[in-house]
């Protein structure tokens, strides 16, 4: 493979790290494809396994998601109907205030919801808090497995 389609396929994968922070970017899916187009390209074992083993990471990671936050979620108390606000909430706030607003929407949609319920400012902001912590090691965790991915992408380009 030729060194610009490496650097095309290296930015392809760093808009999918970029994806995991940004909300509504699939970005596991993104470096999944990058290492699909490589390995594509490439067509030696090596890229084939990396290619498998990206596969295994990323659904592996996408169970663990899954199971994580709702672990948590449950835990905290948190009702489906406020993730709904907040998750409509979000989806305004990013026309309103692009790619920010959607997280200042969530997290302010689930605090209003909260303090409604709770009857209270510190009841409210420990149950968001909650759910931040949730969410936040649910995108740490996905962040993780890209990374692996890449990192298996990287060590197989230079050494392979």
């Amino acid at each position: 493979m030729e060194t610009p389609q490496l650097l095309l396929v290296g930015l392809v994968m760093l808009l999918g790290l970029l994806g995991v922070v940004t909300p509504g970017v699939p970005g596991p899916l993104i470096v999944w494809a990058g290492v699909l187009w490589w390995s594509m390209t490439a067509r030696t074992a090596l890229a084939w396994g990396v290619l498998a083993g990206a596969t295994a990471v990323l659904l592996l990671n996408q169970a663990v998601q899954w199971l994580l936050p709702a672990r948590s979620l449950r835990g905290a108390g948190i009702t489906r109907r406020t993730f709904r606000i907040a998750g409509a909430a979000g989806v305004v706030g990013f026309f309103v205030v692009p790619l920010a607003g959607a997280v200042l929407g969530f997290v302010a949609a689930i605090y209003g919801v909260e303090r409604r319920r709770l009857g209270g400012h510190g009841q409210a902001w420990a149950s968001t808090r909650g759910v931040m912590r949730a969410i936040g090691t649910s995108v740490l965790v996905e962040l993780f497995a890209c990374l692996l991915v890449v990192g298996a992408w990287v060590g197989a380009t230079v050494w392979g």
